[in-house]
């Protein structure tokens, strides 16, 4: 049985959050429809995963594509990479992908899933903190382009999300802190209790305590899900998920994509937004130095780079994805636990804190 479902009617899907998931040849099997599979991966995950899963689907035809890593790899090139393999080696309609990564694996297959001959079938099996608790869930896909991320992409669901614990052992220590940034992100934006969880146990997250591990990226997917399945199309409430992203994708645009991983860009922008909270009486500033403190437990900054003035920000926050009518948004924390949607936010305030 699965952990969780995401519950968006014909569209819903299973996530599946346990130790040795990648052992389960039934759990692949029951998500593939036709005989075809592409799994779609990188050069760091291939040479971990890849010959396992591709052993537990020896009734499929298996081919393979192997991405270079890195965020920069998120690129309408190698989406047109992915369309060219799935052409050449004559897959159909009935084709599942595998998305065996993280999260830059993740949004490019999910998006080259949902192209492919109009839409193909895809199932997520996320192997770092940042994908797990937070972009392989949702339909979230997507390709970056210079002037912004994911501005290229559509909402396309996975059939299931397969979360084996155990691939967080090979996780780099700094892909692991980038990752905890999305997870103290649900406390801050919705679940004071979580965010209290989250204090008390930094030391045993940190030594990869596997039981507090699986309930931390349980309780994140719920979230998540509960939002998605309210708001799959980010029409309200699931901007909420976007708090400390609209800083964070400009610093990510202007820093060039690779050289701040996307949880520490995000943290950065939490921290941003919980400045611009703060100058707006809208948090107080006890409030904002418990948030500063968890972020920077897991070793996470929690300043803008310092060749970043207003400008900078401002030009590539225009292109967020959230702004109405030319205004700009942004979701800032009234309190540790809530999150509101502002565009309210004058010029000044933003130079004042930035």
């Amino acid at each position: 049985m699965p952990t969780l479902n995401l519950d968006l009617g014909a569209r819903s899907y299973p996530i599946y959050i346990d130790s040795g998931l990648f052992e389960n040849e039934k759990l692949f099997s029951d998500h593939i429809r036709g005989k075809r599979v592409c799994i779609v991966t990188n050069t760091i995950v291939a040479p971990l995963y890849l010959e396992k899963i591709k052993s537990k689907l020896t009734n499929f035809d298996v081919d393979e594509i192997i991405l270079p890593d890195g965020e920069a790899e998120k690129s309408l090139a190698n989406f047109e990479r992915i369309m060219s393999h799935l052409l050449k080696n004559e897959h159909g309609r009935d084709t599942t992908l595998i998305a065996l990564g993280g999260g830059v694996i993740g949004d490019i297959t999910g998006f080259a899933a949902a192209s492919y001959q109009r839409g193909v079938d895809f199932i997520q099996v996320p192997t770092t903190v940042l994908s797990q608790v937070d972009s392989s869930v949702g339909g979230k896909t997507a390709v970056n382009h210079p002037l912004g991320k994911n501005m290229i992409g559509a909402f396309y669901q996975p059939k299931a999300v397969i979360i084996d614990i155990d691939s967080l052992v090979t996780l780099p220590v700094r892909e692991f802190n980038a990752g905890m940034a999305e997870v103290i992100k649900y406390g801050i934006l919705g679940d004071y209790d979580f965010f209290v969880w989250l204090e008390n146990n930094i030391s045993s997250i940190k030594a990869g305590d596997k039981t507090l591990l699986a309930e931390m990226i349980e309780r994140c997917c719920q979230c998540k899900a509960d939002i998605v399945a309210n708001d799959e199309t980010e029409a309200g409430v699931r901007a909420l998920l976007n708090l400390g992203h609209t800083f964070g994708h400009a610093i990510e645009a202007e820093q060039g994509y690779g050289n701040w991983l996307h949880g520490e860009a995000v943290a950065t922008g939490m921290v941003l937004a919980g400045k611009l909270a703060v100058a707006m009486n809208l948090l107080e500033v006890s409030e904002l130095c418990r948030i500063e403190s968890l972020i920077e437990a897991f070793d996470l900054p929690l300043q803008a780079p310092e060749t970043m003035g207003c400008d900078d920000f401002t030009r590539h926050m225009r292109r967020d994805k959230k702004n109405i009518g030319g205004k700009l948004r942004f979701i800032v924390p009234t309190a540790i636990g809530k999150s509101e949607i502002r565009d309210d936010i004058t010029q000044e305030t933003l130079q004042q804190i930035l």
